[in-house]
């Protein structure tokens, strides 16, 4: 044990020299929480809208009045007069206004004799997410001006009432629990594997080679200096993160303890499936080629951006594998909802059966002979 504890040393005096790695670890993983936190996940607000209002009667008055309340309000879009619908659907299309609303000719004598007009929403439907919410506020706008002036007695109907368990969840807490598993497999990929390699590539595994330590406990050495530095990181990010995102009541003693079994059971899994990669690989360049895909294939299928029931089934499966979504899903459950350990119990499962797997994989593989 004292030999092992020896390479953890040695690794941890590198770890903390490099401040390169230390802002790597740390900060590029909060960058990342708080620009995407933010850029995603907020109600659509601003958009211009082009109105050409072809009929300028006392109903279509009604209709833009309605459409110039939203902008003053709700300010999803915000209203612009045309003239002719050719140069409202021509500044759509260069991206100058986000929609274009058309009030028809003959629209007032249409709908006082009930003929049922019809109002045209043009959208700009590269933009799915604009043209959603443009489209979702003009359909409630077209509901409100139909809606009788007295209520009409009806017969008995049901109705759907809508209850939120939780308070309204920004995306930057939805975010956090990706970026803080994040946090930890940047120190796996850059503070566990590529040191891994790179001491390799320099010549000092030869001097291990040397020495009566056993293959075990330089497993259990470059192991542990990586999970050390994993939960020095992740917890970094998990406690700054927090702060930032505002997760109400994170400091109690039983949430906090279990967040730190998650950091620690996902920082064994990952940086034990890093060696396991890394086992055999002894071009320095390989790991630099393989991390980029590497984080693209754990990283966006564990549902840290997304959720994975948008997936497609392929997707599903794939993530069903990856130990991301155990991580990601493990920390969301104990960060966002009030449950406990037990909430999270498949998620315990699955990254101990991986940290034992990879763990097990890697003593197989490696060698220790030159």
């Amino acid at each position: 044990m004292n030999r092992a504890l020896a390479l953890v040393e040695r690794d941890m005096r590198k770890f903390r020299r490099s401040p390169a790695l230390l802002f790597a670890a740390l900060v590029l993983p909060l960058v990342q929480l708080i620009i995407l936190g933010n850029a995603f996940g907020g109600n659509i607000k601003n958009v211009e809208l082009g109105v050409v209002n072809l009929d300028h009667g006392p109903q279509s008055v009604t209709v833009v009045e309605r459409v110039r309340a939203v902008g003053a309000n709700a300010r999803t879009f915000l209203p612009t007069d045309y003239v002719d619908e050719g140069t409202a659907v021509s500044d759509l299309r260069k991206g100058v206004v986000g929609g274009v609303l058309i009030i028809p000719q003959h629209y007032s004598r249409d709908l006082l004799e009930q003929h049922r007009p019809h109002l045209v929403l043009v959208t700009d439907n590269t933009d799915r997410s604009v043209a959603g919410a443009v489209g979702s506020q003009m359909a409630d706008l077209v509901a409100s001006i139909n809606a009788p002036p007295v209520a009409p007695r009806e017969t008995p109907q049901a109705i759907l009432d809508v209850v939120e368990v939780y308070p309204y969840v920004d995306y930057i807490k939805y975010l956090l629990p990706g970026s803080v598993t994040l946090a930890i497999f940047v120190t796996a990929m850059i503070g566990g594997g590529l040191l891994f390699i790179d001491d390799k590539s320099r010549g000092l595994h030869e001097g291990y080679m040397v020495t009566p330590i056993t293959k075990w406990e330089l497993i259990l050495g470059f192991n542990l200096s990586g999970v050390i530095k994993a939960v020095l990181s992740g917890g970094t990010v998990l406690v700054l993160g927090a702060v930032v995102a505002q997760v109400p009541d994170f400091f109690q003693p039983a949430r906090l303890l279990n967040m730190a079994l998650m950091v620690v059971l996902t920082s064994v899994a990952l940086i034990g499936m890093m060696f396991f990669i890394m086992a055999r690989i002894n071009d320095p360049l390989v790991p630099r080629a393989i991390f980029g895909v590497l984080n693209t294939l754990l990283f966006f299928p564990s549902g840290a951006v997304y959720p994975v029931a948008g997936f497609p089934k392929w997707l599903r499966v794939m993530s069903q594998a990856d130990p991301f979504t155990y991580a990601v899903h493990g920390f969301r459950t104990l960060l966002l909802k009030d449950v406990g350990i037990t909430a999270i119990g498949t998620d315990v499962f699955a990254l101990t059966l991986t940290s034992v797997v990879v763990l097990g994989g890697a003593t197989l593989l490696f060698r220790r002979t030159l």
